[in-house]
């Protein structure tokens, strides 16, 4: 179970990833790129096969993280979710400020991951 436990936190970083680095790259542009809203989606995919996997398996029987966590996290995941796929399907008019939305909600989820413990 920890190896499959392990995919899916590898999956998750390189979802993140893609998620803000395809929002910085976009900056620039007048749309937001598609691979955003595909990273958004599967973070929030990876990230619930691994709490799943985690407890079914018991490999946070020593504590692991808090729900209170688990559950900002969701809630911010999904909101980069929706508001990059809403910024993708505005096409080539997608305001800075939605795309900075997508931008700070994503370091907001971050951010709760590394300093929430």
């Amino acid at each position: 179970m920890e190896i499959l436990y392990n995919v899916f936190v590898f999956l998750h970083f390189a979802s993140w990833a893609l998620v803000f680095g395809g929002s910085i790259a976009s900056l620039r542009t007048t749309a937001l790129y598609k691979g955003v809203s595909h990273g958004a989606l599967g973070a929030v995919v990876a990230g619930v096969l691994m709490v799943g996997i985690a407890e079914m398996g018991g490999l946070w029987d020593d504590g692991g993280p808090s729900m209170a966590k688990i559950g900002v996290k969701l809630v911010v995941a999904l909101a980069v979710a929706v508001t990059a796929v809403i910024a993708v399907r505005k096409g080539e008019n997608v305001s800075q400020g939605l795309k900075g939305a997508v931008l700070g909600l994503t370091l907001v989820n971050i951010l709760v991951a590394v300093f929430w413990n």
